[in-house]
């Protein structure tokens, strides 16, 4: 029994087509094939639906079969030309011109003009986080010192001082804290170390003052009463900071030296260890190993990586030593040097996973004057870090002999020819005696 179905009334005959060998059909027929036009039984011309003849195998019976009775064999003679996953060609074949049913090829894209967007993109997005991170950081220091009233300053010169003070603050520290830091539990603050950094086109120049110095406190007005206050003559230098804070210490330090100190900037012990750890610790070359059971310090020589803990005491340290506090300066001036030239460094400069903990561990701490800005604090460190670099000369004030008290007398003369190159900008030349 016949069970194809009648042809519908008004559809087009199939026209015969005679199956030649492959590679001799005839001009007219490859031109019908590669236009796709094609018919199927009741359908007239079938745009890329699967035509009834494929790529030059001529009628494919399986296609006419599924259409009436939707029933495919699943054999076919050959790729069914214009299906959507066909992969036809146009009618230059492949890499040709477009034909019907198939999608345009474009230009080949422009790598140099992506590669540039590409870059602006990048610029762009560093210099938005530069900005944001410099606007955070500078929302976070702490200019809390008014140098402008400090009375009776020397003239400026040409080189910009900073007076760096490490004070024994145990502010936000716990009594875990001070137990583990070797701090003790004393009240107030007092400073720990103090010294002069002179940030000079000529080099840069870092002075460290004893805080046993015998100078002279000059008359001053109280940075919080406002009262005025008789000079003392005979003092240790950091009798200056205990009476009346930063503001006194720099007006004794500029008295006493008739060098201007431009800006200022002071940290605790917490500060200071919460630093240290946010690097990951600071690399130093120990000369000489040493103990003391005050500070903490248990030092083997050699080159070796100091954390929070170990860095406090190391700068600390003071009884281990025959020279005592001059001893103790050297330690500190080395030390901070290092940690500038750690800090200073694309590392941790370009890395938000290394800056960020790094500025808040040391911004939270970190007290300046009212007019010192992150710019400012940053040539700071970098000064720091060229002496670390051999761009500089580090040493300790000039001293003559000792004073009343155990205390330090400085040699004065060398004193004044050691501010004198520095205001001027001068190669310093000066050597100190210890």
């Amino acid at each position: 029994m016949n069970e194809w179905p009648e042809q519908p009334e008004g559809a087009r005959p199939m026209r015969h087509v005679q199956r030649r060998p492959q590679g001799q059909q005839s001009p007219q027929y490859r031109q019908g094939y590669e236009q796709g036009q094609a018919y199927d039984q009741g359908q007239g011309y079938d745009q890329g639906q699967g035509q009834g003849y494929d790529q030059g195998q001529g009628y494919n019976p399986n296609f006419t079969q599924a259409r009436a009775t939707g029933y495919d064999s699943g054999y076919s003679s050959g790729q069914v030309y214009g299906g959507p996953q066909g992969g036809g060609h146009g009618s230059g074949g492949p890499g040709g011109p477009s034909g019907p049913g198939t999608r345009p090829t474009g230009p080949a894209p422009d790598w140099r003009k992506r590669i540039k967007i590409g870059s602006i993109v990048l610029v762009v997005g560093v210099l938005a986080w530069g900005v944001g991170t410099y606007a955070w950081a500078s929302s976070q220091m702490r200019n809390e010192v008014d140098l402008s009233k400090v009375i009776e300053r020397p003239a400026e010169g040409d080189c910009t001082t900073y007076l760096i003070v490490g004070s024994d603050s145990r502010e936000g520290m716990t009594a875990e804290d001070k137990k583990k830091l070797h701090t003790g539990s004393a009240e107030g603050k007092r400073t720990d170390s103090m010294m002069i950094l002179a940030a000079c086109s000529s080099g840069n120049t870092m002075v460290s003052l004893p805080r046993d110095s015998w100078v002279t406190i000059p008359n001053f007005v109280g940075s919080e009463s406002g009262k005025a206050y008789p000079a003392r003559g005979g003092s240790k230098l950091n009798a200056a900071y205990a009476m009346d804070g930063p503001e006194l210490l720099v007006r004794t330090v500029e008295f006493n030296t008739g060098l201007r100190i431009d800006h200022y900037a002071e940290i605790g012990f917490a500060g200071f260890a919460n630093i240290v750890d946010a690097l990951g610790g600071v690399e130093l070359n120990i000369d000489k190993g040493f103990k003391d059971k005050k500070s903490g310090a248990d030092f083997q020589a050699g080159k070796q990586t100091l954390n929070g803990e170990q860095a406090l005491a190391f700068v600390r340290t003071r009884y281990a030593f025959a020279e005592s506090d001059l001893a103790r300066t050297k330690n500190q001036q080395k030390f901070l040097s290092a940690l500038a030239n750690q800090a200073a460094t694309p590392g941790t400069i370009l890395n938000p996973f290394a800056l960020y903990p790094t500025l808040g561990a040391g911004l939270d701490t970190l007290i300046v004057d009212k007019d010192m800005s992150l710019w400012d604090l940053g040539q700071m460190f970098f000064a720091m870090k060229g002496i670390s670099g051999g761009d500089g000369k580090s040493m300790n004030m000039p001293i003559a002999g000792s004073a009343p008290q155990g205390s330090l007398k400085w040699d004065m003369p060398k004193v004044k020819q050691l501010v004198e190159q520095i205001k001027n900008d001068e190669k310093v030349t000066v050597e100190s005696n210890r």
